[in-house]
């Protein structure tokens, strides 16, 4: 199968997006990132990723009167380019649920917390306040419901007792940094089925991450 041509969706500087990029550098690796588009003109991430030799755009959703219009620039912009699968990268724009179901099954997303504990944003202020032991992110199919969709991949690290949200976030965002990519060569490579809400093919590992396997 060929590499499937990968849009990666951001609003800020994107360190994730750059994982994403140097992953796609290995020859074998099922998806080829041909388009980095942001919401934001000045978004920083445009810069590394014209610097890694991907094309780029901006489709600046302040200009629109409302969500569908901006969507429909977003997906003009998408097919221009041939893209048939997205990962969102710290993109900060609510998406309609029917861009979403355009893209059910080749969207996805992460988000800095083991879902489905802590939707949505200030995840580690959050996790703080609670008190919990562990923390961590997941990479998920994008479904219409925010932060719900079938997980693909987790990864866990250990709240300490010293833990601010900027210290306890660096940590979630080096496993971030790990289990993008991950999910992304599962996703794009077709090793797994969606059941309902469930992923098959997760598995837990001794490290603490939840890594997606190939099917026997």
């Amino acid at each position: 199968m060929s590499a499937r041509r990968t849009a990666i969706l951001i609003s800020g500087r994107g360190s994730n997006m750059a994982s994403l990029i140097d992953a796609a550098r290995n020859p074998d690796f099922p998806a080829q990132i041909a388009l980095v588009l942001s919401n934001r003109p000045d978004a920083p991430g445009l810069a590394t990723a014209k610097a890694h030799g991907i094309a780029t755009a901006a489709v600046d959703h302040k200009i629109y009167a409302g969500r569908e219009a901006f969507e429909g620039s977003l997906q003009a912009m998408l097919d221009t380019h041939r893209i048939d699968f997205i990962c969102l990268a710290g993109f900060m724009r609510l998406l309609t649920a029917s861009f979403v179901e355009r893209w059910r099954g080749r969207m996805i997303n992460i988000h800095p917390a083991i879902l489905p504990s802590y939707k949505g944003l200030h995840t580690h202020e959050r996790a703080l306040a609670d008190g919990v032991k562990l923390h961590g992110c997941t990479v998920h199919y994008v479904v219409p419901e925010m932060d719900s969709g079938p997980i693909i991949a987790q990864a866990a690290v250990p709240v300490l007792d010293d833990d601010t949200p900027e210290t306890l976030g660096a940590r979630v965002l080096a496993q971030e940094h790990v289990i993008y990519p991950l999910a992304l060569e599962i996703a794009a490579s077709g090793r797994v089925r969606i059941d309902g809400n469930r992923v098959i093919g997760a598995a837990k590992t001794n490290d603490n991450r939840t890594l997606v396997s190939p099917r026997p």
